[in-house]
């Protein structure tokens, strides 16, 4: 499972709560991964943090109280700070490594250049994968084999493109958690320095 931990439009202490939250899991849960970090304004400050779990952690989604005195301005008022928690929902890969059984292969005439070998011989080869529904063809070689080899091309680069697109809304899903932060109504709340619950 993927865990985001935000400050979302908070100010330093937020940032700085982010980490102290991230290594408190991370005592709680020593399996979980960090994945990605994006730093904050101060050392040790993160606007939010990316991280995996093997566990489900989905009882920490929502927003974590800290009650302490900023540890960046002395005389501030201010002692509530809060972050949030984010399951971000794991888009569904499916990692592909193309398998024989994967594959339905077809053969069929070419026609066009080639001569006589083209005509007669089923060299063209239309290739479905099966998981997907992803169906490409072949014809630009004269035998079969080799157009069983370009068609086998293909359709890894479009698997390869489906994958990357995947990431890229995952990465859209996380960025769209991190300014949902709602103050209030925490699901933990942490005290002091020493960041205890």
């Amino acid at each position: 499972m993927l865990l985001q931990i935000s400050s979302g439009q908070g100010p330093v202490e937020c940032e700085y709560a982010v980490g102290l939250l991230f290594h408190a899991i991370q005592k709680e849960y020593p399996d979980v991964e960090l994945l990605y970090q994006h730093p904050g304004h101060e050392k040790n400050c993160y606007r939010s943090i990316l991280l995996s779990a093997k566990q489900d952690l989905s009882h920490l989604d929502g927003s974590v109280q800290w009650i302490c005195q900023s540890p960046f301005r002395a005389n501030h008022k201010r002692k509530n700070w809060f972050v949030d928690v984010s399951v971000i929902p794991e888009i569904e890969l499916e990692h592909i490594e193309i398998s024989e059984e994967d594959i339905r292969m077809e053969r069929f005439h070419s026609g066009g250049k080639g001569g006589q070998n083209v005509n007669k011989v089923e060299t063209g080869v239309r290739l479905t994968h099966l998981p997907t529904g992803i169906t490409v063809t072949s014809t630009a070689e004269r035998t079969q084999a080799m157009n069983r080899a370009d068609a086998m091309r293909k359709l890894k680069a479009v698997l390869a493109r489906m994958e990357k697109a995947s990431k890229a809304g995952q990465k859209n899903l996380a960025w769209r958690e991190h300014t949902r932060l709602q103050r209030g109504n925490p699901v933990r709340v942490y005290r002091g320095a020493e960041f205890r619950q």
